[in-house]
């Protein structure tokens, strides 16, 4: 009889516990890593998530530790689920502790502050392995229902199609179907851009402006997403698959997406720090939508809802102001 796939995550946070559910519901024996010990403890002995997934059950083949060593030392996937402006210092510290040949996975959906690099870009300039050994899990992708075993549908890519075939035998599951993809650059970009848009439909939904614009906010994104992944070599296909349009409609459209409940706040007039302090976990686009239009700017691309995110999150623009200023914009043809 074989040994089962060994695959470690890290980091405890919802999607990251959902995912080590998925996997370990594949056959796989899963290892969490928890920054705190006191969490691990509560997996281990409650067979919960306390923190981030309260009252749902986990898998007997998934167990924690916060020993990053433990975790890692035989792990054939490597499941990186932190915060993306936290992932270049957690791994800088976790790339000695890596066990050889382990696929490099990232759940992370941001561009990184500064560098504006991907978090595939990331990882491979830190982990310094090859962009074969790493791969990215994106798509429609709400964590509460996936732990809740509610269908769902996803990608994962990796530019060796042999990897990606890998890491979707170790993650398909009767609830979860991922299909494979090599275009890593569009799927990344989808899953970060997506976030920003979904900062825009929440602060139009606070604002209570109406389906049309909820609608007209979610296609021009696309729009938007689509002329940046064309400038970085991204197939325009990609945006209109799960890894795209998907995971773009299920963050404008559910409660349970950290970043529309973000921007709702927003919209219905709470400042930024009243609203972090009402958040308890990462909505990445508050910080991506900068590096994502920095990005933008560095390849030429216009991104005017990226741009008005940004006005409203970090320059203090009213959310009323910087609607009347996108909708006076010049008017062009639909494909410009």
């Amino acid at each position: 009889m074989s040994k089962p796939v060994q695959a470690a995550v890290m980091g405890t946070g919802s999607w990251g516990t959902a995912f080590g559910m998925v996997l370990a519901d594949a056959g796989c024996d899963v290892t969490l890593w928890a920054r705190r010990p006191q969490l691990a403890e509560a997996v281990n002995s409650t067979r919960t998530n306390p923190d981030y997934l309260p009252g749902v059950e986990l898998p007997e083949n998934l167990r924690a530790t916060c020993d990053a060593a433990e975790a890692l030392k035989e792990a054939d996937f490597t499941v990186l689920a932190v915060p993306s402006q936290t992932l270049r210092a957690n791994l800088t510290e976790w790339t000695p502790l890596l066990a050889p040949g382990t696929v490099l996975v990232s759940l992370m959906k941001g561009v990184e502050l500064g560098s504006t690099m991907r978090m595939s870009e990331v990882v491979e300039d830190v982990a310094k392995t090859g962009a074969d050994r790493i791969a990215v899990v994106t798509g429609p992708n709400l964590a509460r229902e996936i732990a809740a075993r509610m269908p769902a549908a996803a990608v994962v890519a990796c530019t060796d199609e042999a990897v990606a075939q890998r890491l979707q035998v170790a993650c398909h599951t009767p609830y979860f179907r991922p299909y494979t993809n090599t275009d890593v650059v569009g799927c990344e970009l989808g899953g970060a851009v997506k976030n920003v848009i979904g900062l825009a439909v929440g602060i139009a939904d606070g604002m209570g402006l109406g389906d049309n614009a909820k609608g007209s906010l979610i296609t021009r994104g696309l729009a938007e997403t689509t002329r940046l992944g064309m400038a970085l070599g991204a197939d325009p296909l990609t945006f209109s698959g799960l890894a795209g349009l998907g995971d773009l409609v299920a963050t404008c459209s559910s409660p349970l997406s950290r970043n529309h409940t973000f921007g709702t706040n927003l919209g219905k007039g709470m400042t930024l720090q009243e609203t972090i302090a009402v958040t308890r976990q990462t909505a990445e686009g508050v910080k991506s939508c900068e590096s994502v239009l920095d990005l933008a700017r560095r390849h030429g691309v216009d991104m005017p809802i990226t741009e008005t995110v940004v006005a409203i999150v970090h320059e203090g623009k009213s959310p009323v102001a910087a609607v009347k200023e996108l909708m006076a914009r010049s008017a062009k043809p639909e494909r410009h």
